[in-house]
């Protein structure tokens, strides 16, 4: 199984169940540094002549780390908060992109009408109006 199909599959399934998985993999994880510091203390318990108290400790630590975990309990509202933030945070997102995708138009035009071709259209435009203006006040103010 591909590690895309158990992430949707891990999606599927119900909070319970994650649950009851994570609590599994979070105990086999224990159990097995509580075997690798056996495995290192018990020799070093018969070198030091410290007799079982390191041993013990390491599986009275892993016992209660063990009760700790399965005994923890689970709260499935903040399953359903999170996916609201989540929901939540996803709208804000695309209401950003809506924002972002209107701005950058805007600005678009903005450039596109501060180029110095456009500046120098509009320029000789206004010059051209302004003596056509001229022209036809002049026209007006001749005696006839």
């Amino acid at each position: 199984m591909s590690s895309q199909e158990k992430t949707n599959s891990s999606l599927v399934k119900n909070p319970l169940e994650r649950s009851h998985e994570i609590r599994i993999k979070t105990t086999s994880k224990i159990w097995s540094f509580a075997t690798g510091m056996l495995a290192i203390c018990i020799p070093l318990s018969t070198a030091t002549e410290t007799g079982a108290l390191l041993p013990i400790s390491v599986i009275l630590g892993a016992t209660v780390g063990t009760a700790v975990v399965w005994n923890a309990k689970v709260d499935l509202s903040t399953d359903r908060q999170a996916s609201e933030k989540i929901e939540a945070l996803e709208g804000r997102i695309s209401d950003l992109e809506t924002i972002i995708t209107a701005e950058d138009i805007n600005w678009k035009y903005t450039l596109d009408s501060s180029s110095p071709q456009a500046i120098l259209s509009r320029t000789a435009a206004r010059i051209e109006a302004s003596k056509n203006a001229r022209s036809i006040s002049d026209e007006t103010d001749r005696p006839s």
